[in-house]
């Protein structure tokens, strides 16, 4: 379960990327001693005491053409709406400037929790240098140094004290699904098809929405909410990396829902970012429809439907259990068909199935269909156990975990799907040594 949404905000060159790469534990980010040099991924899961959070690194998104000034607003601006609480990173080896002044005076309107690192303290001597930082109005100035790891711990336990313990969920007993895809791709009138209303703003320009909107609902009895996922905010000013930002925001209502809804463009058809914002709601283990929306506007005959099918399961391999939606937002053609259909896929996501008859089918599976074997030796499953839902879990007890090849995981998921469907929903394989 995530906690809260951490955002680093900070001018460039203070070392903002390199704590993201603390938290994350990982090098996730390109980290050179150059101003404005982060150009890779820029959100990360972090774990501390147990609590689970998001961190986005602000540098990784960026404005084309624009001042100096302005970039650093924007990112400053994105931090504050998104994010829980605010890492802010200054520099104790070049003190303090006015544009940490300008950054803290925005940040202390926002009204958020912000936790003050004074990064670059490599050495005790340089621990004096904190103290002018707390003319910010910040509070306490934690020194830290990213590169050492010093520090770290302190800053990890502010952010973790920051989040209200009390997260509860208040759609409790209802089904929640997002509808996640790129810019004009008919989000928006999608939501307004299955709603039978005009909620939102709808236009053909691109980010004409402006927030991810949650919807309670009532249909035949059931409860819903649906999570629309906001456009980029469009301000009069064009951002480099429009996908990044659309993606920090697809990655919050992903994480919200039961079933994500991945829609396609019936118009402009399949491109490399429906790939990457699919791929996110299968990570989660979510239960995922493949929604092509626009059908009203392809030219058709009796093969069409058939043919698209073939082109976006090839499209999306890692896909193959999704189900495929074919509506059209603006007509309301087939948009009927998807409440069922999440449904059903919210449904198999919580499947259980009885370990007797679960170890039947795995035992089966083995004895059609030995495994290979692989330095002379050859996988053994002595018994198979579900460990979770949502999705749904498997622990396979083995001989050697070594020995599960993912060609072999995929053969035996295979083989679950044909007894038991798990329509629309991620499979989870686990193999561990069975102790003696």
């Amino acid at each position: 379960m995530i906690h809260g949404v951490v955002a680093i905000v900070g001018r460039p060159n203070v070392g903002k990327s390199t704590i993201f790469n603390r938290m994350i534990g990982e090098r996730k980010s390109i980290v050179e001693d150059v101003p404005g040099v982060t150009r890779d991924r820029i959100y990360g899961k972090a774990d501390w005491l147990t609590k689970e959070f998001r961190v986005i690194d602000t540098g990784g998104i960026q404005l084309e053409n624009q001042p100096f000034r302005d970039e650093i607003q924007m990112q400053v601006e994105i931090a504050i709406d998104e994010a829980d609480t605010i890492v802010f990173v200054v520099s104790g080896k070049e003190g303090m400037t006015s544009d940490d002044e300008y950054i803290a005076k925005i940040l202390r309107r926002s009204k958020k929790p912000v936790i003050l690192a004074v990064n670059k303290i490599d050495d005790f001597q340089l621990k004096d240098a904190i103290y002018e930082f707390y003319s910010l109005g910040l509070g306490d100035p934690i020194p830290v140094s990213g590169v050492h790891g010093i520090g770290m711990g302190d800053i990890l336990d502010k952010i973790i004290e920051s989040f209200p313990n009390n997260k509860r969920n208040e759609y409790e007993g209802m089904t929640k699904f997002a509808l996640i895809g790129r810019p004009n791709v008919g989000k928006s009138s999608l939501v307004n098809a299955i709603l039978n209303q005009d909620r939102t703003i709808v236009s053909n320009i691109e980010g004409t929405t402006r927030d991810a909107i949650d919807t309670p609902f009532k249909r035949d009895g059931k409860d819903y909410v649906v999570i629309d996922t906001a456009g980029i905010r469009k301000r009069g000013k064009v951002y480099e990396n429009v996908e990044k930002y659309s993606v920090l925001r697809a990655l919050s209502a992903i994480e919200r829902s039961d079933v994500v809804l991945v829609l396609l463009d019936g118009e402009t058809g399949i491109r490399e970012q429906d790939k990457h914002v699919a791929g996110y709601a299968h990570e989660a283990g979510k239960g995922v429809i493949i929604v092509y929306n626009k059908w009203d506007t392809v030219e058709k005959d009796e093969r069409t439907m058939n043919e698209i099918e073939k082109k976006i399961r090839n499209e999306f391999l890692y896909l193959s259990y999704a189900p495929i939606a074919f509506v059209s937002a603006k007509t309301k053609q087939r948009v009927q068909t998807l409440l069922p259909l999440i449904d059903e896929v919210h449904d198999y996501s919580l499947l259980r199935i009885q370990t007797n008859v679960l170890n039947e089918v795995i035992m089966d599976a083995q004895l059609m269909t030995p495994p290979p074997t692989h330095n002379g030796k050859r996988l053994r499953i002595y018994y198979c156990s579900q460990v979770a839902v949502a999705p749904p879990t498997f622990v396979l007890f083995v001989n050697d975990p070594e020995l599960l090849h993912f060609s072999y995981k995929r053969f035996l998921e295979n083989k679950l799907r044909e007894a038991f469907n798990f329509t629309g929903t991620t499979l989870r394989i686990i193999a561990r040594e069975r102790q003696q």
